[in-house]
């Protein structure tokens, strides 16, 4: 469906540039910018997939993953087609990156009707405590995560970010009092970013900086690929950024299996707990190991060790008291505003 993209401002010649995200891109008509889904029609930009999600579903939160904020509840989850990165390994790449290429017409006819209201009623009837904008990545859609984010906030749910965190200064300042939470995605080292995602690392670190500064809550989630991104010096160098910004922010790493155009092997278990320990040595006080079952997937209290938040299948045992590990009386970091407790 399409919808305006409000979210741009016009150039000469009927060229304008888009706000959403960081590469700004630059669009003459008739055509759309990386992420296949905002259109130039005329000299007005046109969001191409408003209200026309590739997939929606009701999740556990733990599956964004955020581990932090409300454990074992559920989460209205939406996502359209496209992309502003073309990472190799994408693990939606039939959403992300299927749509480019097409015609229009068939990117305004992709995935099924779903205006925000729909999307708040459901959640509201269904009595489901939040929307996550997820999938693909929800700066290229940002009217209709916007509008749905507002009305979501306006009826009293909470609401989600997943994201790979390439979005503009424009697009944070507008969402940024409309989302609760947020989890980027940190790939890797400069070079990898370039060569494998089609993006710049700078603008989401800074992102990350700002939106912890600002009080969103934020986890980071990092797939290993194999001799791409998993040396000591890439994952320490990652692990020593986000400890400079706050040890309680939670570092989840991943574990990658083949998909798409990348053919590395799956990550070994040993170079997840290598990972693990080299995230724990830099003094980050929660780090996640996700995509296999381990023990790494359970919250530890950094104090006295005790595991106050477990974890298996999606399956959630909370032991917290409040926010509080409930042996030693440590705070745990996070939002436990609905925490399901034993």
């Amino acid at each position: 469906m399409k919808h305006p993209a409000w979210l741009s401002r016009p150039l000469k010649g009927q060229t304008v540039e888009c706000l959403a995200c960081s590469h700004y891109c630059k669009i003459p008509p008739g055509k759309t910018g990386i992420c296949g889904v905002r259109y130039n029609d005329n000299g007005q930009l046109q969001l191409l997939v408003y209200g026309r999600p590739g997939a929606i579903n009701t999740d556990p939160i733990e599956k964004k993953p955020l581990f932090h904020f409300d454990p074992g509840s559920q989460i209205f989850s939406i996502g359209t087609v496209g992309c502003n990165f073309s990472c190799l390994f994408c693990q939606n790449w039939e959403l992300s990156q299927g749509n480019k290429g097409q015609p229009k017409e068939t990117v305004e006819a992709s995935g099924i009707a779903l205006s925000p209201k729909e999307a708040v009623d459901y959640c509201l009837n269904n009595k489901i405590p939040a929307i996550a904008f997820t999938y693909n990545e929800p700066a290229i859609f940002f009217e209709y995560a916007f509008d749905t984010a507002k009305l979501a906030k306006e009826h009293g749910l909470k609401t989600v970010y997943v994201s790979n965190g390439f979005e503009s200064e424009e697009a944070l300042d507008k969402m940024t009092p409309w989302i609760d939470a947020i989890n980027i995605d940190l790939k890797g080292p400069k070079g990898f970013y370039h060569t494998i995602c089609g993006g710049r690392i700078e603008p989401i670190q800074k992102n990350i900086e700002r939106l912890w500064k600002d009080g969103m809550w934020v986890e980071v989630t990092t797939l290993l690929i194999p001799g791409h991104n998993d040396s000591d010096e890439e994952l320490k160098a990652i692990a020593d950024f986000l400890v400079s910004i706050s040890p309680d922010m939670p570092w989840h790493l991943s574990r990658y299996f083949p998909c798409y155009k990348m053919d590395a092997p799956p990550t070994p278990l040993a170079s997840l707990e290598r990972a693990y320990g080299i995230g724990k040595k830099a003094g980050l006080k929660y780090v996640y190991v996700g995509n296999v079952q381990t023990d790494y997937e359970h919250t530890f209290c950094p104090k006295c060790h005790k595991k106050v938040i477990e974890r298996k299948d999606y399956l959630v045992h909370n032991h917290l008291r409040k926010d509080a590990c409930p042996k030693c009386g440590e705070v745990i970091a996070g939002r436990f505003g609905n925490l399901l407790q034993d």
